[in-house]
């Protein structure tokens, strides 16, 4: 019995090309494993090995989707796989947008199974989850042996059209499907049974957990704007002209803090956006139109608030992750606080 063949797709990291600096690599074909791919071959064992490995920068991915799936699957077409798996991304927001829509567009123009692995606060996982299976991973590389070895496990059982189990039982991202199956105990008695273990202390899992909604309470209002010293931040990509900092055009790993005292106006001269996500032409042609520089120093000028905070924060806000958007709020707010800022206004796109 021939060995199932698998294509498999990482990024410009994982093959070791370099990092940022060769994020603009373009799709790339390579005969047998490269990377992680040589742990995926020692848990497929002799039911399966990498015959090809397609590599492919995150941001040339990124940002000329249409033709890097086009190229990628032309390059696929070519090794007749059986499997296509891509990743794992971790909580890479890039790597794991490039890994959800590549596998899904495999899947869906070359009709082959198809899998990835992501951290679930990964953007690619809330965009791809429902479409394709998506192993859930830890936030890091660091858990890459065990990423490696529950993907391996249902790659082959996907390859081979076996029936999958649940989320629980085949450890990927839950997909929102629904199926009916009957239960040794009615619904009444497990559910006094779990009442029984919440009263006494004791572990139990919910058959329908619920949605985990991120409240914030609001604060109080300020009490004299005309005193009031406000800061801007942006999630709109507002940069100085070069982009100093190489603040990504999407799925930001990163954020900028710069200084705006002696602006009163931004100019395509000194602004332009980062962002990857939006047409960038009316923002580049006057950045005050997502960081409203002028318009707070007219009220500045006014009296109608106390004073601009001489320091702008700013990022890209697609694709980037909750985890590094909250990482990246809790860092600047401190700074904030520290300076005496009494309100915030946050523009986006």
């Amino acid at each position: 019995m021939s060995k199932i063949r698998v294509v498999h797709y990482i990024n410009q990291f994982f093959a070791g090309i370099g990092g940022e600096e060769k994020a603009d690599y373009k799709p790339e074909v390579r005969e047998g494993v490269v990377g992680p791919g040589m742990e995926f071959n020692k848990k497929f064992g002799e039911e399966a090995e990498i015959v090809a490995t397609i590599i492919c920068g995150d941001s040339y991915f990124n940002e000329n989707i249409e033709e890097a799936k086009k190229t990628i699957i032309e390059m696929v077409k070519k090794y007749n796989p059986d499997l296509f798996i891509a990743g794992p991304a971790f909580n890479a927001g890039r790597y794991g947008v490039a890994c959800g829509t590549i596998t899904d567009a495999v899947n869906k123009e070359l009709g082959i199974p198809v899998l990835t692995g992501m951290y679930p606060e990964n953007p690619g996982a809330d965009m791809f989850k429902k479409s394709v299976y998506i192993i859930e991973t830890k936030n890091s590389a660091a858990g890459m042996r065990k990423a490696v070895k529950s993907m391996a496990a249902l790659a082959l059982k996907l390859a081979k059209g076996e029936k999958i189990g649940t989320p629980d039982e085949e450890g990927y991202i839950p997909r929102g499907i629904r199926k009916n199956y009957f239960a040794e105990k009615r619904g009444s008695e497990r559910a006094v049974e779990m009442l029984i273990k919440k009263l006494k202390g004791e572990e139990f899992k919910t058959e329908y957990p619920m949605p985990d909604f991120d409240r914030v309470d609001p604060n109080p209002p300020v009490k004299d704007i005309t005193k009031a010293k406000i800061a801007l931040v942006t999630s709109g990509g507002i940069v100085p002209k070069g982009n100093p900092d190489h603040i990504e055009s999407s799925s930001a790993s990163k954020y900028g803090k710069y200084d705006i005292s002696q602006f009163d106006d931004l100019t395509p001269e000194t602004h332009e956006t980062a962002h990857g996500g939006y047409d960038p032409v009316y923002a580049n042609e006057d950045a005050d139109r997502v960081l409203p520089v002028d318009v707070l120093r007219e009220l500045e000028k006014e009296g109608k608030i106390g004073q601009l905070h001489r320091y702008f924060y700013t990022t890209t806000g697609n694709g980037t992750s909750v985890a590094n958007a909250k990482a990246f709020a809790a860092e600047f707010a401190k700074e904030l606080v520290a300076d005496g800022v009494d309100a915030v206004i946050l523009t986006s796109t």
